[in-house]
């Protein structure tokens, strides 16, 4: 893999849309490298999925996984919200557990649930049978990405994974957790295994990563979604290298990179400073808050309240027009959501927020 130390310089194949400068330009790109474009660009997390009925009749008889690795598949349902609400992105459809799939690991998503694993990762043995990632089981991914790409045009896609510790909560859980206290236990009790874990993560889902941006993703957006059950200091000294060591994956490609934590207000600037361009924000704390802990100088993407997606119109638009009036701070802006799309939430109201995000 590359050195977390390389420089970045572009390396990306000259008809990339990013380096021939189809996407350069967009209000997404611009705002991500740190300008203010004319258009307040706005894309939605989980965009793509539950929301959409026409996802639903898409996806009649095939298991989320499968989708995922069946390229027709997962670039029609990146596209359709694209369509549907005239974002300013499309983000590849996948799930952050598909990598360690790719790997070999037996993990599933249950409906309901969400991804659980056959067997747990919880010993340094079973860290020790972990196979590394076979650079050819990406073909899905990359023929996937390749398909959206030449359908989107100007519009950017961006490609994203799994930050090494949520990808690490659900190896040593087995499945989702409110607390996963077994992975912080092992973090303290372990850490020679701790970090062989980790830096399997990071490699697997760096290369995951790096495919989908050679493929032509001209943004990539490391999620961590559980970020939010640590300490700063247990962020800092026992997460954020591997979390570099993942986004080193891309470094040499010069495209703008995204970090997205939920809970994550204690550890901003720190999520911001294992390399990224700017920094996705929850719902939790305000974008002009957000700016100040960040320092003043990073782009921030955000932050929306999932939950007014459900609330009268002029409710949401006023807290719309608030999250935008506090995004000014930042040296740019990207207007979000503060965690995913929820499955019950009216497709008419995110394309409603669209319009009016591009009318302020």
């Amino acid at each position: 893999m590359p050195d977390v130390n390389t420089p970045t310089a572009t390396a990306l194949p000259p008809a990339h849309p990013l380096a021939s400068g189809l996407t350069s330009g967009s209000p997404l790109v611009r705002a991500l490298r740190g300008d203010r474009p004319e258009r307040l660009p706005v894309w939605f997390m989980r965009q793509a999925g539950r929301s959409l009925p026409e996802y639903r009749e898409l996806r009649v008889g095939t298991k989320m996984l499968d989708a995922c690795l069946t390229p027709e598949l997962s670039s029609e349902i990146t596209l359709q919200p694209v369509r549907r609400h005239g974002v300013d992105a499309g983000i590849f459809f996948s799930d952050i557990v598909v990598p360690i799939k790719l790997a070999g690991v037996a993990v599933d998503i249950v409906p309901g649930r969400g991804p659980v694993l056959e067997s747990p990762i919880r010993t340094a043995d079973d860290v020790a049978r972990l196979e590394p990632l076979d650079p050819a089981s990406l073909a899905p991914i990359s023929e996937g990405v390749a398909r959206t790409v030449a359908e989107l045009g100007e519009t950017p896609l961006i490609g994203f994974a799994g930050a090494p510790f949520t990808l690490a909560a659900y190896l040593v859980e087995g499945g989702p957790s409110k607390d996963h206290i077994r992975a912080r236990t092992l973090m303290h009790s372990d850490p020679e295994t701790w970090e062989a874990l980790l830096t399997w993560a990071a490699d697997v889902t760096g290369a995951f990563l790096r495919a989908q941006v050679l493929a032509g993703a001209s943004a990539a957006q490391l999620f961590d979604s559980w970020v939010g059950s640590l300490s700063l200091a247990d962020y800092t000294s026992r997460v954020a290298p591997f979390s570099a060591r993942a986004l080193a994956h891309v470094a040499d490609l010069g495209v703008p990179r995204i970090h997205f934590g939920v809970g994550s207000g204690e550890v901003l600037a720190a999520m911001r400073d294992v390399g990224t361009d700017a920094v996705g924000v929850d719902w939790r704390i305000p974008l002009d808050e957000a700016s100040r802990r960040l320092g003043g100088a990073t782009p921030v993407q955000g932050n929306i309240d999932p939950a007014l997606l459900q609330a009268p119109w002029p409710v949401l638009e006023a807290h719309v027009r608030d999250v935008a009036r506090r995004g000014r701070t930042a040296p740019a802006h990207v207007l979000n959501l503060g965690h995913g799309v929820n499955p019950d939430t009216d497709p008419a109201v995110l394309t409603r927020i669209v319009d009016l995000a591009h009318s302020l």
